[in-house]
């Protein structure tokens, strides 16, 4: 894992565009995007969480965040291209959180829909991950993203690569987790329906936590039948289709009215 800790080389931030293809250009600019509106609606943790993009080809090649750099610095070029054992492809002068390369590497390699991979460690994240009860289904939101997750137990900072096969088995065939004890992860097709997932699991946990401080006896269950309602409305691919079509545009130019240099 020293290759991880350390991409090594003295590759710079600036000349990246004419090394890669343009789909792989535009899937960079997309992942900088997500990370600046992670900052943005305060969801980083200084450094260290991390989202990722699989590069098309045979490799599974994905990009990741550098290591020393916060999510709001950002950009398309800073972006680190690793393979699956950890080395980088092209060759950069940042560091890769081996934590980031165990979890991320391990959904690239064996899930279809892990095109795009984010994990954070928000407050209200940690504190619904640590609830006995899991994600509770009484809001909108919290119906939505329970009817689409999976748990994994904390087996402790995620630098043993034999945790990837329980991961994969915990994972199925969900698209959001909760890592217990942990936080929150979410993975999708593209970078737009893996953030919308992220957004819907981080939101029902913030208001779950918010709920339960005015205690378990005052909440008002859903009628019978309505979770079961939602989770038939909006199937997983429906949240593809609205976060690729409305959302994900919609979060871009934002993105660009906040600060357009994520682009460079």
């Amino acid at each position: 894992m020293a290759s991880v800790m350390n991409a090594g080389g003295i590759g710079s931030d600036t000349d990246i565009r004419g090394q890669v293809s343009e789909e792989e250009w535009a899937l960079r600019v997309d992942l900088a995007a997500a990370f600046r509106l992670a900052a943005h609606y305060g969801w980083d943790d200084l450094i260290f969480t991390h989202m990722s993009v699989r590069v098309p080809g045979p490799d599974h090649h994905f990009l990741i965040n550098p290591y020393d750099m916060m999510f709001e610095e950002m950009t398309a070029s800073s972006l680190v291209k690793i393979d699956v054992d950890g080395l980088p492809v092209i060759p950069s002068a940042h560091p890769v959180n081996p934590a980031g390369f165990t979890i991320h590497s391990a959904l690239h390699m064996n899930c279809e829909d892990a095109h795009a991979v984010m994990h954070l460690h928000t407050p209200h994240g940690q504190a619904a991950s640590a609830m006995k009860e899991g994600l509770l289904e009484h809001t909108q939101t919290g119906m939505i993203a329970r009817s689409d997750i999976a748990y994994h137990e904390y087996e402790g900072i995620a630098t043993d690569l034999d945790e990837r096969a329980r991961l994969i088995a915990d994972m199925g065939d969900k698209h959001v987790m909760l890592l217990r004890n942990h936080g929150t992860l979410a993975i999708g097709k593209t970078i737009g329906e893996c953030f919308l997932r992220l957004y819907f699991l981080e939101r029902a946990c913030e208001t779950q936590v918010l709920m339960l401080a005015g205690g378990r006896d005052y909440l008002n269950n859903p009628p019978q039948g309505t979770p079961e309602k939602v989770k038939a409305q909006i199937p997983p691919a429906g949240v593809g289709m609205i976060a690729n079509a409305l959302a994900w545009p919609a979060l871009l130019r934002k993105a660009d009215r906040i600060d357009p240099s994520y682009r460079s």
